[in-house]
């Protein structure tokens, strides 16, 4: 990632968290803690943020709190001929009349466009896929109920009794920060906390990543890998995380950007 990306890219976090760490922002950029110090560094001398221990602040840091994690606007274009064909072999396994629910985020977006050929439920926390769908398709559209995170475009809500635990799902498609031995990955307890409750209402756990997903890693633990039924990822997914996914019992897809045929691989 070239400097003036991550420069854009940590702006645009510290006016969503009091604080970002210098972890946090390692996370978002994928530079390492000496590069992500220069940076912070930099933007400080150009008094674009104030440099605090171990992170910085914005300037004049927003009074509502949003969500940790980059930014949907930002994160829409990277790898973006991958997440394309993710979301292709995603609704592959889709047929007309099911039931599904698609959890926000930027690899999932890509969803809405092979759906519009599609007659189904869907349930959903995004509004960008949630808007699209109503537009160019015939499915029928579910939104969840909660506050709205506008760096983020979803909805979530901290109660248990929202409509959330009223749709039954025959599966669930979701993207997440990161994919590890421990399991999935993501970047903030609120997050976690509502994509628990989808994920509860699946039967299967579909979970849509391209390959540099694999790299990354979160303090929170969303669910253990045995709870996901298939992941799908693109071509540059290596043997050794391939061979971590066949030891937990989880079917791999790989796609290749730029095609419209996946490969298909069961363990």
């Amino acid at each position: 990632m070239h400097e003036k990306e991550r420069h854009r890219i940590i702006l645009s976090s510290i006016q969503d968290r009091p604080v970002m760490t210098v972890v946090d922002l390692c996370s978002l950029t994928g530079a390492s803690g000496a590069t992500v110090r220069r940076d912070i560094a930099t933007l400080h001398m150009q008094k674009k943020l104030r440099r605090v221990r171990g992170g910085a602040e914005a300037m004049t840091p927003q009074t509502f709190t949003g969500l940790a994690g980059r930014p949907f606007a930002l994160n829409e274009t990277i790898n973006i001929a991958a997440k394309q064909a993710i979301a292709r072999a995603a609704v592959d396994l889709c047929d007309d009349g099911e039931p599904i629910i698609i959890n926000g985020g930027t690899t999932t977006f890509q969803m809405v466009h092979p759906l519009a050929s599609k007659r189904m439920q869907v349930f959903t926390n995004s509004f960008p896929i949630a808007e699209h769908l109503l537009k160019h398709s015939r499915n029928t559209i579910m939104l969840s109920g909660g506050a709205i995170y506008r760096e983020q475009n979803i909805i979530l809500s901290p109660f248990d009794n929202d409509v959330t635990r009223n749709f039954y799902a025959r599966r669930m498609f979701m993207g997440a920060q990161g994919l590890g031995p421990l399991g999935l990955m993501e970047a903030d307890p609120l997050l976690i906390q509502a994509e628990q409750k989808l994920i509860g209402q699946a039967d299967e756990l579909i979970v849509l990543v391209d390959s540099s997903k694999f790299a990354n890693r979160s303090s929170l633990l969303l669910c253990p890998l045995n709870r996901i039924d298939t992941v799908i990822t693109d071509d540059r997914v290596t043997d050794r995380d391939a061979a971590m996914l066949e030891a937990a019992d989880v079917t791999l897809i790989v796609t290749t950007p730029g095609t419209a045929i996946a490969q298909a691989t069961a363990t």
